[in-house]
């Protein structure tokens, strides 16, 4: 298993941990998921950002 599915799976478990504690202090189901779908596209963008292999110019000799 790559690192990018990890990545998601770690930051997925921390947004239903966020929005359960959202819930739990009474905020609006509205918002709850309005926060949760930026928060995954911000875990998206970081996790390519972050697992994103770099291209290997080929060494000019």
């Amino acid at each position: 298993m790559s690192s990018f599915p990890i990545y998601l799976i770690g930051f997925l478990v921390l947004i239903a941990g966020l929005a359960y504690g959202a819930f739990m202090l009474g905020l609006s189901l509205i918002w709850i998921g309005v926060c949760s779908v930026i928060l995954i596209g911000l875990g998206i963008i970081t996790g390519v950002g972050k697992t994103r292999q770099k291209d290997e110019t080929p060494s000019s000799e």
